[in-house]
């Protein structure tokens, strides 16, 4: 099977970690007799100074063109000064939306390698942690007006009921495909939005007998991811509240490093990336981790692509790397972990021993 990936590597470690997916994506296309053709794409501080724009409509046309897009990291100090509209994230929010990728999903999954790297007490470890977050991607606050006025400052939070079913409707079918349990997460004793979000999430759970639907204000979410992780399933939530429940999720499971993520919308073109930042400080020192963004890439071959055995041979690799005591720093905090048995590695190693192990 030929598919065709653009490929934004953005800014920071993002060529780092990307390459090594790459890596693996050759390897797999190698083992099992796909092609796999990469077009890259400027996007983020990168496209700023190579273009002046974070997302040139020529760079936007080369991913609406693609199979699917890879993404690593974009941003960093250096274009901290630049104007609101021309900032790196600009880009991302850019693209999110001429894709129309409405619907991100970030795993939290603890690895059992990495039990000991969570920050929870074991006996919350022990239960399992292993939920999905159903994220609205492209409405919202983060969509809506901005402006300044004065000494005054107005964002604006809004949702069509349109807007809130769509992606009711992947948090409903991914409860369905899972434990069949979906939690909403809203803040309706206080926001318009919210009741409305409410509202529609119950009338389509009149369509879905076979899901178990909760609500959860979004406070009280954030406080039971890290007080019960074990109790959820699917949560479903809309834009800012996902962007910061799903980070918090990620650091209960040992390293952000460790999460990937989809974002897809009416069509099998999704964008793929892992849910960390840039990380300027540790660019170009070999140090970051990969594999969120080698997973990233396994994701890819799942959901856009319908590769599941090759997907599963990427993570199947990774946790066979991880058993094997292969560990990159953010994931090897402890001193004593080279004496349980853990060798520290860089970004290229740890991309070398999960391709050995697909191998």
């Amino acid at each position: 099977m030929n598919k065709n990936i653009a490929v934004i590597r953005g800014d920071g470690i993002g060529p780092e970690i990307v390459n090594q997916a790459l890596l693996v994506l050759d390897k797999v296309a190698d083992i099992y007799g796909h092609k796999f053709e990469y077009t890259d794409v400027d996007m983020g501080g990168c496209a700023i100074d190579k273009h002046g724009d974070p997302l040139p409509q020529s760079e936007l046309e080369k991913c609406l063109a693609s199979d699917s897009v890879l993404l690593g990291a974009v941003g960093g100090d250096k274009w901290n000064n630049v104007p609101g509209d021309k900032r790196p994230e600009k880009g991302l929010l850019r693209l999110r939306s001429g894709m129309g990728v409405y619907s991100n999903n970030r795993p939290a999954k603890i690895w059992k390698q990495l039990a000991s790297a969570s920050p929870l007490r074991d006996s919350i470890v022990a239960k399992g942690i292993d939920f999905i977050i159903v994220r609205e991607l492209i409405g919202g606050i983060y969509f809506g007006e901005h402006k300044t006025e004065g000494d005054t400052a107005t964002d604006i939070l809004a949702y069509s009921e349109k807007e809130i079913e769509r992606i009711g409707r992947i948090g409903f079918e991914t409860a369905r495909k899972r434990g069949k349990r979906l939690c909403s997460v809203e803040k309706s004793n206080v926001l318009d939005s919210s009741r409305l979000w409410k509202k529609v999430m119950h009338r389509l759970a009149e369509e879905y007998p076979d899901v178990e639907l909760s609500d959860m204000l979004v406070d009280n979410c954030a406080m039971q991811i890290v007080k019960n992780p074990a109790q959820f399933d699917v949560i479903v939530t809309e834009n800012m509240f996902g962007d910061i429940l799903s980070d918090e999720a990620s650091m209960i499971t040992g390293s952000i490093g460790m999460i990937p993520s989809s974002s897809l919308g009416a069509t099998s073109c999704g964008l793929y990336e892992p849910i960390h930042g840039s990380a300027p400080d540790i660019a170009g020192q070999d140090i970051a981790n990969p594999i969120g963004t080698i997973l990233s890439a396994a994701m890819m071959l799942r959901f856009s692509f319908d590769m599941e055995k090759e997907a599963q041979a990427i993570e199947n690799a990774v946790s066979a790397v991880l058993d094997a005591g292969y560990r990159t720093a953010d994931i090897m905090p402890q001193a004593d972990d080279e004496a349980a048995g853990c060798t520290r590695v860089g970004c290229a190693e740890m991309g070398r021993q999960i391709i050995e192990k697909l191998a």
